[in-house]
């Protein structure tokens, strides 16, 4: 199994965290935006090879790895939103800052004045569902729970966001950054 990726995405590190905690045997090849380009159908990472499976979404991988490891992805409805909401808050963050390096920012463009909004909106939610998912915040995390926690620690490390008023959110990230498998994956040790 290869996992193709930056040591700087999101999207990765989930993977990575998840391929860790199960301990299933593969290589990590580094991939930039160029490559990416070449060798994805979504020019984007993560991408994974296993044999003559290639899967080109961080969905898709994680549910391969759970598979391939026999433990549940998304095990409830709940997580599963959790996730999706982290996602949405996270592909939003992602373009903002994407977009903010081409000179476009919230100030200039409405539509990305709406993007900056939904943002603030999802940290919102997130931090509610996660408020009513305080007592999952120990090992083994869920998949909702990890996908927030790799969003917000993006976020914080490209200085994207602060959540620290969002009390559940701060609570998430540190516990899952006393969990080795998702500490050994913080963008800053590669920084």
């Amino acid at each position: 199994m290869k996992l193709h990726g930056s040591l700087f995405s999101p999207y990765v590190r989930h993977c990575h965290v998840a391929l860790a905690e199960t301990g299933l045997d593969h290589d990590f090849v580094e991939t930039d935006y160029d490559q990416s380009a070449k060798l994805s159908p979504t020019a984007r990472v993560p991408f994974l090879e296993d044999g003559e499976l290639r899967l080109n979404d961080s969905a898709s991988i994680l549910r391969h790895i759970r598979e391939r490891a026999g433990q549940p992805f998304m095990p409830d409805i709940e997580d599963f939103e959790l996730f999706l909401l982290a996602n949405t808050g996270l592909d939003s963050t992602v373009n903002l800052f994407l977009l903010e390096r081409d000179g476009l920012t919230p100030e200039r463009v409405p539509y990305l004045a709406r993007q900056a909004a939904r943002v603030r909106t999802v940290l919102s939610e997130l931090d509610r569902v996660c408020g009513r998912r305080v007592a999952d915040f120990k090992p083994p995390f869920t998949d909702g729970l990890i996908r927030t926690a790799c969003y917000l620690n993006w976020a914080t490390f490209r200085e994207r966001l602060d959540y620290s008023g969002f009390g559940h959110l701060v609570q998430l990230v540190d516990a899952l950054g006393q969990w080795p498998a998702f500490a050994e994956f913080d963008p800053r040790r590669f920084a």
